[in-house]
C-alpha cells in the first residue's frame, strides 16, 4: 500500500514511478511535480500534479489528450488498453455495449477525432466515482461535438485531472468521509419533482414538502433536534450542551428553479448535515450550538417572493406577500395553510442577533472561475447588488418594402443597439456583468418593421458604486439611444438589492481553513444571489462556494460537481468549525 508519507520521503526516480499510471502514458507530470515536495494532503499532491500539466506546453497537452484510449475503441476491442484504462471503460459497462452502441461510439469517435483532431475524453467513473450509465456517455459525446477546439481541449484536460483524482485516490486507498453522502443525498431528494422531466422543487408543493420532511428526518438521524417551522425551514440543531451557548448558522436553499439542478442551494444544507453526522459518530461537541437551515424558499418561482425563508429568520419577513397569487390563482397564504403553516408563527421565527455568531453557507459557484483556475473551494467576498428593469420600446410600425431606411423608428433596431451597448459597458469592470435576457417583437411580422419591443436589463456588480454607475450611464444611453432613432422608452425597476459583503474576520477563518486543507486561499465575488444577503441584515456572513463542473453551468439539470470536490468543501468546512473563533476573539 503506497502512502502520502511514502510519496513525500523516496526519491524523485520512485516518486515519478509510482505515479506512473496516474495520468496515462505521461511520467512527464508526476517528474514535474515532484519538487514541490512534501506535500500536506493528498489533495495538495492532486493540485501540484495538475499545475504540471497547466504550465505545460500546448503540444505536451495534447500529446497527453492522445495519449489516452478512445471510449469503446480499437484499442479496447483488441484488449490493448492500460489496466487503468480497462478497469474504467468496465465500470461504466462499455465492454458490454450492444452492436448498436458500439456502432454510434465508433461513429461518434470517428466525426469527433476529424473535428477536433484527438480522441474525445470523458471520466467515465462520473461526479460519484460509481460509473456513468452508457447512454449518458453517448448524451455527453454528442453534446460537447457541438463546442469550439480550445474549449474542448480545456475540458479534456479537466475530465483527465478528474480521471488523474480517481486512480490516486484508489492507488493511496483515499476515504471519503463526507462527499458520497452528500453526492447520495442529492440524488435521492433530486428525484421529487413538480414535474415529471427533470427537477422543479416549488415552495408548498408536494415535491417540496416531501423534501423538508426528508431533509428532517436526515438531521434527526445525524444526531440532530429537527423541526420545520412555519414558513417551511427545516431547522437542525446540534447542541454543545452548554447552557447559553451562542449558535453558528450554516445553511442554504432547498426549493430549485423550474428544470434546475440538484445540487444548488441543497448542497449548502447536505454538506454540513454529513459533517455533523461525522462529528456525533465520533462523540465530538462543537464549542457553540450549531444550526443547520433548509431555506424554504430562496428562488422565488411559484410567488416571485425571493428569500422567504432566510428573511423570517433575518426577522426581515414581509407579510404582505402572504396575498402572492400563483399561476393557478392561489395564494400563498392558503398554500400554507394546506401545507400545515401557522402564517400567525411567522414572526417567531426571527432570531435574536445577540444569540447568533454568525452565518456560513456553503455554495456551488454557478459559474466558471473556480473551474478555470482548477481549484476545488473559494472563499467569497461579496455577494453581488442587483438592479433589474423591464423597458418597452415603441416606434412605428410600418411596410418593410416601402419605408425608406433612414426614415424608420425601428424598435427593434433600437433593442439591438441597447443590448449592444450592455455589452459594452458592463465589461469594463472585473465584477460587473450586465444581461439583457428577454427580448420579444410583440406580433411581429416578417413584412412589418417593428413598432414595439420589450426587453430585461439586469445589471450587478460586488461594489453597489460600480453597480450604480454603470445603471446611471446604461440608463443614458437608452435614452439617447431611442432620441436619436424616434423611439420612445418607458422603463420600469423591478428589482434593486444593494451588494452584502462577507466580513473580513469570518473570510480569514474559511481562508485558514482551506489553507490547512493544502489548497492555496482564492477569493472571488458572487453574481448571483444567496441566502447569505438576507442573513446579512442580521449577522455578520461568510461564503464557501465549490467548482461546479460542465463550464460552470447552473440553474440546469446538467449542473454537477463531484463527490472529491464534495469531501474537499466539507473537510474545510469542518476545521472551520473546529478552528472557530468568535468575532471578539478574532479581535475584530
Amino acid at each position: 500500500m503506497t502512502t502520502l508519507s511514502e510519496l513525500n520521503c523516496c526519491r524523485e526516480a520512485d516518486f515519478a514511478d509510482a505515479l506512473h499510471g496516474i495520468y496515462e502514458h505521461s511520467r512527464w507530470i508526476p517528474q514535474r511535480a515532484a519538487h514541490k515536495r512534501p506535500f500536506a494532503t493528498v489533495a495538495a499532491l492532486k493540485l501540484a500534479l495538475q499545475d504540471a500539466v497547466a504550465a505545460a506546453t500546448e503540444d505536451e497537452q495534447l500529446g497527453l489528450i492522445r495519449a489516452h484510449p478512445e471510449l469503446a475503441g480499437k484499442a479496447a476491442i483488441a484488449g490493448e488498453l492500460t489496466p487503468e484504462s480497462a478497469s474504467e471503460q468496465a465500470k461504466s459497462g462499455l465492454n458490454l455495449c450492444s452492436a448498436e452502441e458500439y456502432a454510434t461510439l465508433h461513429r461518434l469517435n470517428a466525426d469527433y477525432n476529424m473535428k477536433f483532431s484527438f480522441p474525445f475524453i470523458l471520466a467515465v467513473k462520473g461526479a460519484d466515482g460509481r460509473g456513468l450509465p452508457r447512454q449518458a456517455i453517448i448524451d455527453t459525446f454528442t453534446r460537447r461535438l457541438k463546442n469550439q477546439r480550445a474549449g474542448e481541449m480545456a475540458e479534456c484536460l479537466r475530465q483527465i485531472h478528474r480521471i488523474a483524482e480517481l486512480r490516486l485516490n484508489d492507488l493511496l486507498h483515499v476515504q471519503l468521509d463526507f462527499g458520497p453522502a452528500v453526492m447520495y443525498w442529492s440524488e435521492v431528494i433530486g428525484a421529487w419533482s413538480d414535474a415529471e422531466d427533470g427537477l422543479t422543487c416549488s415552495y408548498m408543493t408536494p415535491a417540496h414538502q416531501r423534501t423538508a420532511g426528508q431533509l428532517a428526518e436526515w438531521m434527526r438521524e445525524a444526531g440532530m433536534e429537527a423541526h420545520i417551522d412555519a414558513v417551511g425551514n427545516v431547522v437542525g440543531r446540534y447542541a454543545c450542551g452548554r447552557p447559553g451557548a451562542k449558535t453558528l448558522i450554516t445553511g442554504s436553499h432547498y426549493d430549485t428553479v423550474r428544470d434546475g439542478g440538484k445540487y444548488d442551494g441543497r448542497l449548502g444544507i447536505l454538506l454540513p448535515l454529513a459533517i455533523v453526522r461525522h462529528l456525533r459518530q465520533h462523540g465530538e461537541r462543537l464549542p457553540f450550538d450549531l444550526e443547520i437551515i433548509g431555506f424554504a424558499e430562496e428562488e422565488g418561482v411559484r410567488f416571485k417572493s425571493t428569500f422567504l425563508g432566510s428573511n423570517a429568520v433575518a426577522g426581515q419577513f414581509d407579510m404582505a406577500q402572504l396575498d402572492a397569487v400563483d399561476a393557478d390563482g392561489v395564494t400563498m397564504r392558503a398554500a400554507l395553510a394546506d401545507a400545515g403553516h401557522d402564517v400567525g408563527a411567522i414572526a417567531a421565527i426571527a432570531r435574536n442577533p445577540a444569540d447568533v455568531l454568525g452565518f456560513v453557507e456553503v455554495h456551488i459557484e454557478q459559474g466558471p472561475v473556480l473551474l478555470e483556475h482548477g481549484l476545488a473551494v473559494g472563499v467569497v467576498t461579496a455577494i453581488a447588488g442587483s438592479s433589474r428593469y423591464l423597458v418597452d420600446l415603441t416606434g412605428l410600425a410600418s411596410h418593410a418594402g416601402t419605408t425608406p431606411m433612414h426614415m424608420r423608428q425601428d424598435a427593434a433596431a433600437a433593442a439591438a443597439e441597447i443590448v449592444l451597448m450592455v455589452e459594452r459597458r458592463c465589461g469594463q469592470a472585473a465584477s460587473l456583468v450586465g444581461t439583457v435576457g428577454q427580448l420579444q417583437v410583440p406580433n411581429g411580422s416578417v413584412n412589418v418593421i417593428p413598432g414595439h419591443c420589450n426587453l430585461s436589463l439586469d445589471i450587478r456588480a460586488a461594489d453597489d458604486a460600480v453597480r450604480l454607475a454603470a445603471v446611471a450611464d446604461v440608463l443614458d444611453a437608452i435614452a439617447q439611444i431611442c432620441a436619436r432613432r424616434q423611439v420612445q422608452s418607458s422603463i420600469r425597476q423591478v428589482v434593486s438589492a444593494s451588494a452584502a459583503p462577507c466580513a473580513p474576520w469570518l473570510m480569514d477563518q474559511l481562508g485558514a481553513a482551506v489553507g490547512r486543507a493544502g489548497l492555496p486561499r482564492f477569493d472571488l465575488p458572487s453574481g448571483a444571489g444567496h441566502d447569505a444577503m438576507a442573513m446579512a441584515k442580521m449577522t455578520d456572513v461568510a461564503m464557501l462556494f465549490t467548482r461546479c463542473g460542465n463550464g460552470g453551468i447552473s440553474h440546469n439539470r446538467l449542473e454537477t460537481m463531484t463527490a472529491d470536490d464534495a469531501d474537499v468543501a466539507a473537510r474545510v468546512l469542518l476545521d472551520f468549525f473546529r478552528n472557530f473563533k468568535p468575532r471578539e476573539a478574532a479581535g475584530v
